[in-house]
């Protein structure tokens, strides 16, 4: 406990915690979304960089779990299917983290949430935004930006469930392939920031803090996916897509 107090007060401490429940929960309904809350919860009252470290080890094992509730084989298939968004993803992924005392945060919030907000906003008033299908380019293109924004931020959920709504996957995949990409992105994440300085000795005990809380809140989100069906889990991720690009907007407006 110590150390982390050395960073932080009691007071911050239970407050982080309860923001890591309520990003478990609304990764346990609808898949994602744990970074952007964690990040946009915690630097109310916490420094950005010490709140991007707050986030990296909760979003691996929440992840992990995710990815594999359907077992070993399900969650290989997705890693095959969407091996080049995966790849370009990874691959930005540790250019962006490099840079993440760089970029103005202002700059990085509007790029993430002005697309996704007009996304969500057009699929809820009835513009049904669909792609046929994956090619090669999209995957890339698509994949390079969500992890280019994910090592810049945490935050890479936004364009990757944006993908996969278009192209209309079902909601036990769309769930699977989430935890499949975001795991290992997180483990991409963790390792580039071991790299980048964000999480180190100082940082590390409050990272693994908060794994337990969201944990937590985790399985109570799933206890609640588990009774909702396909149209509602839609309009649910929708519905979370377009609240998470406003407040994005908003914070950038604000610093």
């Amino acid at each position: 406990m110590e150390p982390i107090l050395d960073i932080l007060t009691v007071q911050h401490l239970v407050l982080a915690a309860f923001v890591a429940v309520g990003a478990g929960m609304v990764k346990g309904i609808v898949g994602f979304a744990m970074p952007m809350i964690f990040v946009s919860g915690l630097s109310t009252f916490l420094a950005p960089e010490l709140a991007l470290a707050g986030l990296i080890l909760p979003t691996l094992c929440t992840n992990v779990i995710q990815a594999l509730k359907q077992g070993p084989s399900a969650a290989w298939n997705s890693v095959k299917k969407f091996k080049v968004f995966l790849a370009f993803g990874l691959l930005t992924l540790i250019v962006g983290a490099q840079l993440v005392r760089l970029l103005p945060l202002p700059t990085m919030l509007l790029i993430i949430g002005m697309p996704i907000t007009l996304f969500a906003f057009l699929q809820l008033t009835g513009v049904d935004v669909k792609l046929p299908g994956q090619t090669f380019r999209l995957a890339a293109g698509v994949g390079a930006f969500a992890g280019f924004m994910g090592g810049l931020s945490g935050i890479w959920g936004p364009p990757t469930v944006a993908y996969l709504t278009a192209l209309g996957t079902n909601k036990d995949d769309h769930m699977r392939i989430q935890g499949v990409i975001y795991g290992l992105g997180a483990v991409a994440l963790t390792v580039a920031h071991l790299g980048s300085g964000v999480l180190r000795s100082e940082t590390l005990p409050f990272s693994l803090a908060m794994v337990p809380p969201a944990l937590l809140g985790l399985w109570w989100g799933g206890r609640v996916f588990d009774r909702i069906d396909q149209v509602v889990f839609r309009r649910a991720t929708l519905v979370v897509l377009l609240i998470a690009g406003l407040n994005l907007v908003r914070r950038a407006a604000m610093v």
